[in-house]
């Protein structure tokens, strides 16, 4: 005798597509959610969720591929992440990043690597670190109609020149600094700019300055936005968990006992139970 095993259905909101035009729209008004996603289930239930942009995150070479950092994350496992949540065909904006040394060479290749994330990965828009060093790159990819979201503050791609993961933007010089680069973003053509790791009060002053949405990540709570790394909220990725990072649900210890019951009744003799034969 045959069981069948009823298909889960996720809870799913009727919305209408996000687009870079509706995150533009959010300026001062509806707060925008963002949650990283590198895989199809992960895609799945964060969409369900009513998230309003999956980023497919250069943070997958730390929390998923074991990199101290991510500077060793390659266009190659960008591309490979990104067809994976963009099978999921999600409501939410998809965004996904540009890797270390993907941009800032040569205008050309960061054209044609841009183009591979939307080409082949299904990408909608993409992410790239810095403000006034990369203003006409952004120029150059909003021209090839490539929409972009910029990055600025404590850019991860440049740990080694910051000699670690540091908070910008704590000096009145550094301030300046990072607001010029927020500015260069916006002036490049960008739709929003991630802001990372700078005092609250500077995000609220740069949310202030810009036109564009500023979506904060340990940047205040005054951002048009906030993103978070998903296996940090659930607290799956278990190294450690960054400051900004609240944890929502700590499935990482539920997954643990989980799989812990599952190795005694497996070594007990009791799983699988008649229920789960065939």
């Amino acid at each position: 005798m045959s069981i069948e095993t009823p298909t889960l259905e996720l809870p799913t909101k009727s919305r209408r597509k996000v687009t870079t035009a509706a995150i533009r729209a959010r300026k001062g008004g509806e707060k925008i959610t963002s949650l990283t996603a590198y895989d199809y289930s992960a895609a799945k239930i964060a969409d369900a969720a009513g998230v309003d942009i999956l980023l497919v995150g250069d943070s997958l070479g730390m929390v998923a591929l074991g990199y101290p950092d991510t500077t060793r994350v390659t266009l190659e496992d960008m591309l490979h992440h990104t067809k994976a949540v963009s099978r999921a065909r999600p409501k939410a904006l998809l965004v996904a990043d540009m890797p270390f040394l993907t941009f800032g060479v040569d205008v050309r290749d960061t054209i044609r690597n841009a183009g591979r994330l939307v080409q082949e990965g299904g990408a909608e828009a993409v992410k790239l670190e810095g403000g006034v060093r990369v203003r006409e790159e952004i120029r150059a990819l909003v021209d090839c109609q490539i929409p972009v979201m910029g990055h600025v503050g404590l850019t991860p791609q440049s740990v080694h020149s910051f000699g670690g993961f540091k908070i910008q933007g704590r000096d009145p010089e550094e301030a300046d600094r990072v607001v010029r680069d927020a500015v260069a973003v916006q002036e490049g053509g960008a739709f929003s700019v991630v802001l990372e790791g700078i005092p609250a009060g500077l995000g609220a002053r740069i949310t202030r300055e810009i036109g564009i949405p500023t979506i904060g990540i340990g940047a205040g709570p005054d951002c048009d936005g906030q993103v978070l790394v998903t296996q940090d909220m659930l607290r799956l990725f278990r190294d450690f968990t960054p400051k900004f990072a609240k944890v929502y649900a700590d499935l990482g210890e539920a997954s643990r006992e989980a799989i812990e019951r599952y190795c005694r009744e497996v070594r007990e003799g009791t799983f699988p139970a008649a229920e789960h034969c065939f």
